[in-house]
């Protein structure tokens, strides 16, 4: 599947409904506006691509609602270069997103047929990421201290790994939360030992889970 000036078209009217729905970052939205989300869906869902909610990918996840998307990735601050670790791949589309404000993306997946999926996605748009079938719950500590971890799974609570592996000065954004909706959170290592929290409004996402799932 190719872009096309039907799908730029509707990628513009998204990111002008983005704009008007309070995202204020212009890096975040030319991202938005440069990545054909439609690529990461089946070619049937074409008009459902550039809707702004969240749409069924296989292995009972989701392609995360792009209010969200942008949201999340406004909230991490990036800058070119920065190093960023994303916990739950999915379709790959926010490591696209990620990639294209040129941050090195580290990125792991517990679904075998999306890390997978996702991969061809990406090298086929011609981004750049690392990508590891793994368990998001451990990280990968050998590429950190991260100068950004973005979870896109409902998290009970922070995992202690994951704090470990941020910069002094990082940032980790994660929905967290048991219940029906999570608080958009913000992590920021301020020290050794040190972390403040902040609330970002509430969403809702499919659960963090640990462990590798090889279907």
């Amino acid at each position: 599947m190719t872009d096309s000036f039907e799908a730029k078209g509707k990628r513009k009217k998204l990111v002008d409904e983005l704009r008007k729905k309070g995202i204020s970052d212009e890096e975040v939205l030319r991202a938005i506006n440069a990545v054909p989300r439609h690529i990461f869906m089946d070619p049937a869902f074409l008009n459902h691509a550039y809707v702004d909610k969240a749409f069924p990918i296989t292995s009972g996840q989701t392609i995360s609602q792009p209010y969200t998307v942008a949201v999340q990735t406004s909230l991490l601050r990036v800058k070119k270069r920065d190093k960023v670790l994303e916990v739950g791949t999915g379709s790959g589309y926010q490591a696209a997103i990620l990639a294209e404000m040129g941050v090195k993306v580290y990125t792991i997946e517990r679904f075998r047929d999306l890390y997978i999926k996702a991969q061809r996605t990406l090298t086929s748009l011609g981004y750049s990421a690392d990508f590891f079938y793994g368990d998001g719950y451990e990280g990968k500590e050998q590429y950190g201290p991260y100068d950004g971890i973005l979870i896109t799974a409902a998290a009970p609570e922070v995992p202690d790994t994951l704090l470990q592996q941020l910069k002094t000065g990082g940032r980790l954004v994660v929905p967290l939360g048991k219940s029906d909706f999570q608080v958009m959170t913000v992590v920021t290592r301020t020290g050794q030992d040190s972390f403040e929290y902040s609330s970002h409004g509430t969403f809702v996402f499919v659960p963090m889970l640990k462990g590798i799932v090889n279907e």
